[in-house]
This record gives structure tokens, sequence and C-alpha cells, in this order.
């Protein structure tokens, strides 16, 4: 990019890549995740005392177009906060073709170049599609939120927060899903207690489960998509979505002839500020395969400013990230998992638990607990991280993530006056340790 100017990547199938901005299938798919909260709440009212003799009707139409007009007025917002700021925005494929030049065919085929300073490349990442038979008949997250029917009969391969996340979507709204995973539990590299917990409310949110599960062939039948697995199962789909990663969005960019270097899975190399081998080429976000989240995206985009054009120079801080799977109950961490902490740790792990009925479930029958964390290192009484799988997860380690930051200790979170009634409270009333674990322990493979 130029200091003050930005172009869009190009069209790839149905999808526009751009250095900004909201697209289809990359985070928008969550703005659909409250409807089907919705549709259990409807069901739940019943306890409550709500009559709802009438039948339930969805119409999925109605909310995939509620959903394009708000990616579309966000959009919108974007490109009005550029214009105030007087940033261009050329709109089209763009690459590098020096150190300090950018080439860009715009939409009307006409071909511009910029010479800059410093060029900044944020493209993101792409889907990826795992190499077997029948590929083709299989869609990714990109292209879900524009099938033209909600799907009755769902096979999902892979067990990330994108596969996660569908699964209790298209569950949550009626469909029949089907849950493909290489490893035990689904959500590697989080918390193994919480994604057992996960896997748990997928099961009992009606979700068919397949662990150490891969998919090797999809045919096309009159009665859908013929889906085999490497256990010799077969399953029958209207959808097969593939959600087994994404890569860095690196390819087109004309990156290598330039001479940056990148890794071996095409994501850019860069140091602590965010500088690539050549001293005039920076990137951020997805594209650097680092911590792959929207809310680090900006942090590191604020950081490169800083240090470019605020003769501030700063580092991109990892720790105490907050993020969220958005299942149903959806799942929320902050620091260390137990896993990481015994292997980081010089002492003893002290992990503190919580499990419950949510008040709300106590009412309405549902049988489906939350479940709270806190890990805590033994020796300096520091909390090292914080995990929730429950109803508002998200809101709440938001919160927790604040006291993380600044340093807080188990003391003080037991000094701390809860809100009552509310889940939030355990948070500082877990007074029993569940388990004291010795630093050292084998990490888990699960």
């Amino acid at each position: 990019m130029h200091d003050a100017e930005l172009c869009k990547q190009p069209p790839s199938s149905a999808e526009l890549f751009s250095f900004w901005g909201l697209k289809e299938g990359n985070g928008s798919w969550r703005s659909l995740a409250p409807c089907h909260r919705k549709f259990t709440s409807l069901w739940d009212a019943r306890s409550y005392g709500w009559e709802l003799n009438e039948r339930i009707d969805f119409n999925w139409k109605k909310l995939l177009q509620k959903k394009t007009q708000e990616i579309i007025r966000l959009n919108g917002i974007y490109k009005r906060l550029l214009a105030n700021a007087g940033v261009k925005l050329f709109e089209g494929e763009g690459k590098v073709v020096g150190p300090n030049e950018v080439e860009v065919i715009q939409l009307d085929g006409t071909k511009i170049s910029y010479s800059t300073k410093h060029i900044l490349i944020a493209t993101g990442s792409r889907a990826q599609r795992p190499a077997i038979p029948g590929q083709e008949l299989a869609i990714t997250s990109d292209e879900a939120l524009s099938l033209e029917e909600l799907p009755k009969r769902v096979v999902i391969l892979g067990g990330g927060y994108i596969a996660v996340e569908f699964a209790s979507i298209w569950c949550g709204m009626g469909a029949s899903v089907d849950l493909c995973f290489r490893k035990e539990l689904p959500l590697r590299g989080f918390d193994d207690e919480m994604r057992a917990v996960v896997a748990r409310n997928l099961e009992g949110r009606g979700v068919n489960i397949h662990p150490r599960t891969t998919l090797t062939e999809l045919v096309k039948t009159e009665d859908g998509i013929k889906v085999r697995t490497d256990h010799g199962e077969e399953l029958l789909a209207d959808v097969v979505l593939f959600a087994t990663g994404r890569a860095p969005n690196t390819k087109r960019l004309n990156l290598e002839a330039v001479g940056v270097e990148l890794d071996k899975n095409g994501a850019m190399k860069v140091d602590e500020y965010s500088r690539t081998n050549i001293p005039s080429i920076w990137a951020v976000g997805d594209v650097t395969d680092r911590m792959n989240l929207t809310p680090v995206a900006l942090m590191e985009a604020t950081c490169f400013a800083k240090t470019v054009f605020g003769e501030q120079p700063s580092k991109p801080d990892y720790s105490h990230v907050p993020c969220a799977v958005f299942c149903i109950p959806p799942l929320s961490v902050v620091g260390l998992s137990e896993e990481q902490a015994i292997e980081q740790a010089n002492g003893d792990i002290l992990v503190f638990t919580s499990t419950f009925n949510p008040m709300k479930n106590t009412i309405s029958g549902r049988q489906e607990k939350t479940v709270m964390k806190l890990v805590v290192d033994g020796e300096t009484d520091k909390v090292l991280g914080a995990s929730m799988c429950g109803p508002d997860a998200a809101e709440i380690i938001q919160g927790i993530a604040v006291a993380l930051k600044c340093g807080a200790t188990k003391a003080q979170f037991d000094s701390t006056v809860g809100i009552h009634p509310s889940a939030a409270e355990e948070f500082v009333t877990m007074r029993s340790v569940s388990r004291r674990i010795a630093a050292g322990k084998p990490k888990t493979n699960l």
C-alpha cells in the first residue's frame, strides 16, 4: 500500500480479497450466531410460562439478506472513515513489483503504478481444500453464507473454530450435522478440559461427532453427496463443508520475485515490528500467520502506524489476548491453558474449576452445565489463564482479560465482591483447589 492509498486484491472465484474491510466467509458468519440462540430460547421459553402453540417457521433467505445488508453497511462505514482520513482507495488487483513500487490493475482494466516509501501487506488468508476425490463437490466457509437453501443434512470436515461454529449454527437451525475431525477432541490448541466440554455440548445439542476421522471421497448421487470416511462409513449430505484451516493469501502478490521471504506455508516472515526482510515492506494480520484474530490484526496495524509514522517504535503484545468460539454455548479463554501453564511454569500449577447448571437451564430443564476454570501459578499466586464455556462467556472473559493483563493474583480475585445472581461471580468465589499439578508434565496429544 501507498502511505495513504489502499488497493483491493483480485477476485478469486466468487470472492474478493481486500487489503481492508469485511468479506463473505471471513468472520462474517458470526453475524448468524445469534440466530440459533434465539431458536433455542424460543423452545426454552415454554418452561418460563410462554405458550407457543403455533408452528415456529424460519426463513433462511431473509436471514442471509439481512446478513448481506449488514456487511454492506459496515463496509460503507469503513469507506467513509477512509475518505474522511484522506485515504485514496483503488479497487482492483494489486501486486508488489519492487521494494518501493506497487502495481494495480483496476476494475476497468487500466493499470496504474505507485512509488512509495513504505508498503504494508494485509491481504489476510483464504480457505484451504484437502486434496481428496470429489473435493469440488464441497464448499468452504466463504460459500456457506451464500447457499440458496438451508441444508437439511451437513457433513463438516475439520475441528477448528470455523467447523465447530458452523456445526452449532446449522444444527441449531434444524439440520442434521456430522462433524469429522482428526484428533480425539475438537479445537486443538485450546484447554483440553474445555475442549471436552465443547464436544459434550455439541453432542447434547444433536451434532454427530466423528473423532479421529477424515474423509476419503465425495460422490455425487441422486440422493445427495455420498461421503466416505477412512473408517469405511458412508454418510449422505446436502452440503459438505471443508473447514480444514486457512492459508496466508500471498500467492498472487509477486512477493518472492521482489525478494520477500515466506515460510513453508506461504506466510510472510516478519520481525517483532511486523517488518519483512525488505526494509520498506511490512505485513500484518493473517498473512503473517502469527495470531490469526481480527483484533490482533488491528493491534499489529496500530503498532505499525506508531512505529512508521508516529516515531514510537511499538511491538505487538500477544500475551493475554482473549478469544472466543461462538458455538452453543460459547467457549471463551484468555491467557494460558492448563497444558501450556504446566509446560511454562517453574513451580506447581493450581487449577480451580466450577461446574454448575445456569439458572436459565434450571428452570427450562435443559441439561447443559456451565464450566469455568482458573489456572494459577502455585509459587507466585498469579492467575495465568481463565476459561469459560457457557452463556455470555465472551462478555465475561473480556473483563477477566483486563485483570490478567494487569497481573492479577488469585488472592485479588478472591477479595473481589461478586455480582449476585450472576455466572461471572463464580470467578471470584472459587476457593477450593480442584487439583495441584507439578510442572513438566508431558503435553497431551488429544
